[in-house]
């Protein structure tokens, strides 16, 4: 399937990469297509597309919902970026705004040199500059993709924070399971070093083995620390994406692992990468540094207008108002780069060469993109097959257990016997928390590398305005 996600993605952001061409932008050239050969890989079999609008659900555990839904709330990340979204929307809305026409009311107080009069002048002035050259092109492009840039933050923020409660939430409860099976083993540790120290007084065994003993319970004592740390880190940190000063205690109630148990993936369409927050904001940029771009280059040429004015001078003397003269004008205004020309072109130059620096960003982020799902993907099916594997082994364990207990209720066995194989189950129930805990953790990396996260209309709408 990876080699079919490859072929899929490749030729997806050929396509992708090919419908930038149609922002429009004349005077750069326009973003160039990802490399040749990319497109001409076949479509692969088509394939369901997985939910990645409520992704962590698929562990049914209802607390963590809960939790999710809380995050996206109170999460602080996400409160800022949907703050700068919100600022992006008015600027987006009144990207127009400057190729309107302007009014500026001015008065003044004039007087005569001999005193003998003096005169009030009030007035407005009226300008009304043309976005010629592509300058109302390049406010628009600029504004749009400042906005998508928004939107995309957004997402950002809202996959981060998922993919964080979620692992956060499996590393917690499977720290709670590790300190619950350690103690348990540290538990039949110590039931063993007593069954050995009273074979060594019976002269059944030696001091090296009591030794022994010692040094595994002492391991077993050392082991605990590790879990219990990573229970601390696991529930602050959550705490910390929820808003909370301090962990739910709530929480501190011991539960299993999250467990996927048979899911798997049945396919992942390439068009899902779009939904990447990173690729998003790359596209954004792109239209951003076009627009940037584009009145860069319109600054290399006049900005024409329109011009007027309407002036009331009233002429005062000994402060009785004796009469009023009005005087209009209408015409055009042309401001051409003359002296300064050089310095406005390097800075279309300068443009230029950034807007060149987005385009290949944009490209990264589709390579980084598909390397890092397929990576997930992989890694996913590894670890699938780690927990099935780990799976067996504290099965087969369980039932090596229960017949050394029937051995030893016949006194076929010593309580000496069934203590190894208590701390064979206990250790390899250990070993499957782990790998349970893994491949979870190995289903939120896909699910954050595709960008899942839920859809909020508002936020969805404004992209869909802004391209």
């Amino acid at each position: 399937m990876t080699r079919h996600f490859l072929a899929c993605a490749l030729a997806s952001f050929a396509a992708m990469a090919a419908g930038c061409a149609g922002l429009g932008v004349k005077y750069p050239p326009t973003p160039p297509e990802l490399p040749a050969q990319w497109s001409a890989l076949p479509p692969p079999p088509a394939a369901t597309a997985p939910d990645l609008h409520g992704w962590w659900k698929a562990f049914g555990d209802p607390a963590l919902d809960a939790v999710v839904e809380r995050a996206l709330k109170d999460n602080l990340d996400v409160a800022q970026a949907v703050e700068r979204l919100q600022a992006a929307r008015g600027l987006d809305h009144h990207s127009g705004d400057r190729f309107l026409p302007s009014l500026k009311g001015k008065t003044d107080d004039l007087f005569d040199p001999d005193a003998s009069a003096s005169f009030f002048v009030a007035g407005f002035d009226s300008v009304w500059e043309f976005g010629f050259f592509g300058r109302a092109t390049g406010a628009e492009r600029a504004a749009r993709g400042q906005l998508q840039s928004s939107v995309a933050e957004v997402k950002a923020a809202r996959v981060t924070v998922i993919a964080e409660v979620v692992r956060n939430w499996v590393e917690m409860r499977a720290a709670q399971q590790r300190v619950r099976l350690l103690t348990d083993l540290r538990d039949e540790r110590a039931r063993r070093v007593d069954l050995v120290e009273t074979r060594a007084k019976l002269r059944m065994a030696s001091p090296v083995d009591v030794a022994k003993a010692h040094g595994e319970l002492a391991r077993a004592e050392s082991a605990l620390m590790d879990p219990k740390q990573a229970y601390d880190t696991a529930s602050r940190q959550l705490a910390v994406l929820l808003g909370m000063n301090a962990p739910d205690a709530a929480w501190e109630t011991v539960a299993d692992v999250p467990q996927l148990g048979d899911w798997k993936l049945d396919g992942a369409p390439a068009e899902l990468l779009r939904t990447r927050p990173e690729i998003a904001k790359a596209e954004a940029d792109v239209v951003r540094a076009a627009g940037e771009l584009g009145l860069a280059r319109a600054e290399m040429y006049p900005s024409i207008g329109l011009g007027a004015s309407m002036i009331w001078s009233t002429n005062i003397v000994s402060y009785r108002r004796t009469h009023t003269h009005g005087i209009a004008s209408v015409g055009p205004v042309l401001d051409i780069p003359l002296f300064d020309w050089g310095m406005r072109a390097a800075a279309a130059h300068a443009s230029r060469h950034q807007f060149q620096a987005t385009v290949l960003a944009y490209r990264q982020s589709v390579l980084q993109g598909v390397a890092e799902v397929q990576t997930a993907l992989d890694n996913l099916q590894a670890q699938r097959e780690r927990e099935r594997h780990s799976l067996d082994a504290w099965q087969a364990s369980t039932v090596a257990d229960n017949a050394m207990a029937t051995r030893t209720r016949l006194k076929l066995a010593s309580e000496l016997d069934r203590a190894d194989t208590r701390v064979a189950v206990a250790e390899a129930g250990v070993d499957m928390v782990d790998a349970r805990a893994t491949r979870d953790l190995a289903y939120v990396a896909l699910f954050k590398a595709l960008g899942g996260a839920p859809v909020v209309a508002d936020e969805d709408s404004d992209a869909e305005a802004a391209r």
